[in-house]
């Protein structure tokens, strides 16, 4: 028999439960930092030629979620597994409100520019960087300040442009999207709905030979326009979904929903990648999907 009092300790315990679990999303799983790895060989990546790339996304400055000292920890921690490559994919800007302080472009960008690779390091603006430069949504163009906080620290920023780059392998390019949602919409910018300053053709055309391309894009949800020329496409933005249970996403800021949400993707066998990313937008709470340095491994099996 049911007794009120099994009741009420049930009802406590879920109570607790739900506290506890609350603490672990708002307090815990955000100051994480996982390392989470990728073997790829696509279709059009040369076998021989062999790349170590980390992916760092979505690192939304602020305190005390995301510090200057925390920044430069990720960096040091990126790296010690010594990727031949390095690329920022977007939002470094801060994405949300529940800040005890703001870390100006100087200071995140200095931190980011402590990360060194033999190839370099190469990045990509996301929403929030244009979002959060009022002067660029005034103007209806950049360039936002998180581009030149990058530039000032020698991180080499793409705007629907594209760069070939040589290893010993080999050379492949590495090509750069413009943000998909880089101008908001309202009556004091004169702009009746969101307005992107990417251009996905315009990028690709400035690859002139037909060594294999890597695409370096904020948001995902280009892919499914992304032609079989580019032989990987690595994204952020998603963050995962921040809250992930049993592979699924309540909330993902994409038209596509958990269809680009996380992971590696494969369609139509063209490949990209999904970055959980390593701040917070809206709340900064993640459960389920931890910050992540993610490593892609070209035409090489997994490290352990």
């Amino acid at each position: 028999m049911i007794t009120r009092r099994a009741v009420l300790k049930g009802g406590a315990a879920a109570v607790a439960a739900g506290v506890g679990l609350a603490g672990y999303a708002f307090g815990i799983e955000p100051m994480r930092t996982r390392v989470t790895r990728y073997a790829v060989t696509p279709p059009g990546w040369p076998p021989h030629l062999t790349l170590k790339i980390a992916v760092l996304a979505d690192i939304h400055a602020c305190q005390p979620w995301m510090s200057e000292q925390r920044i430069e920890n990720i960096a040091r921690q990126t790296n010690a597994l010594q990727p031949d490559i390095i690329l920022l994919a977007g939002d470094y800007c801060a994405g949300h409100r529940w800040v005890t302080d703001w870390v100006h472009s100087q200071d995140w960008s200095r931190a980011l520019g402590k990360l060194v690779a033999p190839l370099g390091v190469h990045a990509v603006l996301g929403n929030h960087d244009w979002w959060e430069d009022k002067t660029a949504q005034r103007n209806g163009h950049g360039p936002v300040f998180s581009r030149s906080a990058l530039e000032a620290n020698n991180i080499r920023v793409y705007e629907n442009q594209a760069a070939r780059l040589e290893t010993t392998g080999g050379g492949f390019w590495i090509a750069g999207l413009g943000d998909q949602l880089a101008l908001l919409p309202g009556k004091k910018y004169g702009r009746e709905a969101m307005r992107g300053v990417d251009d996905l053709a315009g990028t690709l055309a400035r690859v002139t030979d037909r060594s294999p391309v890597l695409l370096l894009a904020h948001e995902p949800d280009v892919f499914p326009r992304v032609p079989d020329r580019v032989s990987l496409t690595i994204a952020g933005h998603t963050h995962g979904g921040q809250v992930r249970l049993l592979g699924y996403s309540p909330i993902v800021p994409s038209r596509f929903g958990n269809r680009y949400a996380y992971g590696h993707i494969i369609e139509n066998g063209r490949h990209m990648i999904v970055s959980g990313g390593l701040g917070c937008a809206i709340m900064p709470v993640r459960f389920n999907v931890p910050p992540e340095i993610v490593v892609v491994e070209l035409g090489m099996s997994a490290s352990v």
